[in-house]
């Protein structure tokens, strides 16, 4: 399908772009990759009357480091993660999973921050960022103020960005030595979104888990932070038994909806499938 007509707007700074965003108001849609709103454009389910297209402004876009804090454009688009040294040194779950998502096309074009800011339960950021404890920047006319990322997403496609701000930076804190990271997700196909993915994110002590985060996408209605999973490996030491529990708290908490990519209790199933391997995966790098 065509989408319906709209008028297009394409501003050089952030300051102009909310500008635009305050003047026009919730007729207006943010444009970062484009991956998620044009297709739902397409279908009708997304009618704004403009468009606001955030490519152009440098700005957004780049990675640094701040301290102890890796600092993400919201622009950045998936490539630049997989290809970049210091999130290769400093936060190399980010590169591992990137390359996971859609294909080489969309990674050239799909941004970090689009993919946050959409709310969708599916996409793999989410998650991901819950697992590294990030922090975003949220910008708006009145300033910027900083939401955790376990307080940013509400529900499907919901999130707590106003209408009038915008996603400008990803905040995650650098990894520690020997921390331990991995993102498992089942796919039908590549570029398609996932059936069920986990990531995790921990430390080892002794053979005892001494920290651990855990995120699990298109399980819930959004990105689900699985804290009984944590609380089920942490202070333990790592063994099959304490896996497989944390699986089954993971489980407990999963509420899924059926879709083509199966029904609920196995998407359940595969939530818990996914956990263990990234558990193990992410245990095997606690070197």
């Amino acid at each position: 399908m065509i989408p319906p007509t709209f008028d297009y707007h394409a501003p050089r700074s952030v300051g102009e772009a909310l500008t635009l965003l305050g003047t026009l108001g919730s007729d207006a849609k943010l444009l970062a990759g484009g991956h998620s709103l044009l297709p739902m454009m397409k279908l009708r389910f997304a009618q704004p009357a403009h468009l606001i297209d955030l490519n152009r402004i440098a700005e957004l876009r780049g990675i640094r480091e701040e301290g102890s804090t890796v600092c993400i454009g919201a622009m950045t688009v998936e490539n630049e993660l997989i290809a970049s040294p210091l999130l290769q040194a400093k936060v190399p779950l980010l590169v591992e999973a990137a390359s996971l998502i859609a294909d080489p096309q969309v990674r050239n074009r799909g941004t970090i921050g689009g993919d946050i800011a959409h709310g969708d339960p599916a996409n793999d950021h989410p998650a991901l960022a819950l697992a590294l404890d990030a922090s975003f920047t949220l910008q708006g006319a009145g300033g910027q103020r900083t939401v955790k990322a376990d307080d940013f997403f509400l529900g499907t496609y919901a999130t707590a960005l106003a209408e009038d701000e915008i996603l400008v930076e990803i905040r995650v804190p650098a990894c520690a030595p020997k921390t331990g990271y991995s993102y498992h997700k089942l796919k039908r196909k590549t570029g398609d979104w996932a059936t069920a993915g986990a990531a995790v994110v921990l430390r080892l002590d002794g053979g005892v888990v001494s920290q651990v985060r855990i995120g699990l996408t298109n399980v819930a209605p959004m990105a689900l932070r699985a804290k009984g999973a944590e609380d089920a490996l942490r202070g333990k030491p790592l063994t099959e038994a304490t896996i497989n529990a944390a699986a089954a708290a993971a489980m407990a908490a999963c509420d899924p909806a059926a879709d083509l990519r199966g029904d609920v209790e196995y998407k359940t199933a595969m939530a818990g499938q996914m956990l263990k391997r990234a558990i193990r995966a992410a245990a095997a790098r606690c070197q």
